[in-house]
């Protein structure tokens, strides 16, 4: 069965442009597009201010204006609505588990603010068995970015990095445009980050050269499977997060990974995709993985 690109829609600008996004990137890939929204956003607890027919009206009036400008701007798209009457996390944790991938909108303001996570993206993000795109209602992510660099942050390269590379290597053929991998080594706590990394790292087979040298054998696979995709790499000795945002500073598409075994951390996600859903002005991908 083919798998759709789910969007999870609220009737806020962020959640248009997610939606917007969305629609261009199931074209790309041939998928077709499902948009979702629940109806019941606030929790069984909590007294909702609308009488629940008032609701259910709202909520079929945002899927049905979407799907008209949807289909308007993308007539060979297949685009199909759906209502549920059930909390908003719930919902999409639902449609993640049926979807290619999930889009959401983000609820930031500026490059500086970034994705102001709400509970609901923070219980997606950490939870979901799809990857979930994170996209805010600015120029970045607009049609013209669309052919921008796709970048991948690889952190433990000795781990399975399968599912995320997996997703980079598709967005980026996807887009016919470059992967760009970058990755961080986990430095030795008596180097920090001062002079003396700076001096080992220029040693012949030093940090950096053994990083390069196990970054490029990781990516080989992947290379082989889509000849077609140009593949740019780089080691950098400075904390990862920082590391990937330099690399995304004109992406069109930045993706990160979510361990999925971890043990038991609440509704963390890991502090490279956090610091990057929060500053990164591109879509963010969070993909899970072992």
């Amino acid at each position: 069965m083919i798998r759709p690109i789910t969007v999870g829609l609220d009737g806020s600008p962020e959640s248009l442009a997610a939606a917007d996004w969305a629609a261009r990137e199931a074209q790309r890939r041939d998928l077709p597009l499902h948009l979702v929204h629940a109806w019941i956003w606030q929790p069984h607890d909590v007294p909702v201010a609308q009488d629940l027919d008032t609701q259910k009206h709202w909520a079929l009036r945002i899927l049905r204006e979407a799907e008209e400008e949807l289909r308007g701007r993308h007539p060979e798209l297949t685009v199909s609505t759906e209502q549920i009457s059930d909390t908003a996390a719930e919902v999409l944790l639902g449609q993640a588990e049926k979807a290619e991938l999930l889009v959401l909108g983000s609820s930031g303001h500026s490059t500086v603010a970034g994705f102001l996570l709400g509970s609901v993206g923070q219980r997606v993000l950490a939870r979901a068995n799809s990857p979930v795109v994170m996209v805010r209602a600015n120029a970045r992510s607009a049609a013209k970015h669309d052919g921008g660099e796709v970048v991948v942050g690889l952190q433990d390269l000795g781990g399975p990095a399968g599912p995320l590379l997996e997703f980079a290597f598709d967005a980026a053929a996807a887009r016919r445009t470059t992967l760009r991998a970058v990755h961080a080594p986990n430095l030795p706590p008596l180097y920090g980050y001062g002079p003396a990394v700076g001096r080992l790292a220029s040693q012949n087979g030093g940090i950096t050269g053994q990083a390069e040298q196990a970054l490029s054998e990781v990516l080989e696979p992947w290379r082989e499977k889509y000849p077609q995709v140009p593949v740019a790499h780089s080691v950098d000795l400075a904390r990862a997060s920082g590391v990937v945002l330099q690399a995304a500073a004109q992406a069109g598409l930045v993706v990160v990974g979510r361990r999925v075994h971890r043990p038991a951390l609440g509704m963390r996600i890991g502090p490279v995709a956090h610091a990057v859903l929060h500053h990164a002005a591109a879509p963010v991908a969070v993909v899970p993985h072992d």
